[in-house]
C-alpha cells in the first residue's frame, strides 16, 4: 500500500478493527492499528486485509 499515507492507513485499519470489536475503545484500536502499521508484512496489505489477518486467531477462538 505504497500510495496510502500512514495516517490514512492507520485510520482505515482502526475503523475495520472497530467493525469487528465494537466493545473496544476506538483510541485503543487506533493504537493497535499503529502497531500493525509498524509490521512490514501487514503494512504491505490493505488496511482491511491487515485487520482481518491480525484478527484471524481471535475470530477463530470466538467461533468455538
Amino acid at each position: 500500500m505504497e500510495n496510502v499515507t500512514a495516517t490514512v492507513w492507520i485510520a482505515a485499519c482502526a475503523h475495520r478493527l472497530q467493525q469487528q470489536r465494537h466493545t473496544v475503545d476506538p483510541l485503543d484500536l487506533e493504537e493497535v492499528a499503529h502497531g500493525l502499521w509498524r509490521d512490514e508484512r501487514l503494512r504491505a496489505m490493505s488496511p482491511d486485509q491487515a485487520a482481518v489477518d491480525w484478527l484471524r486467531p481471535i475470530n477463530t477462538t470466538d467461533d468455538r
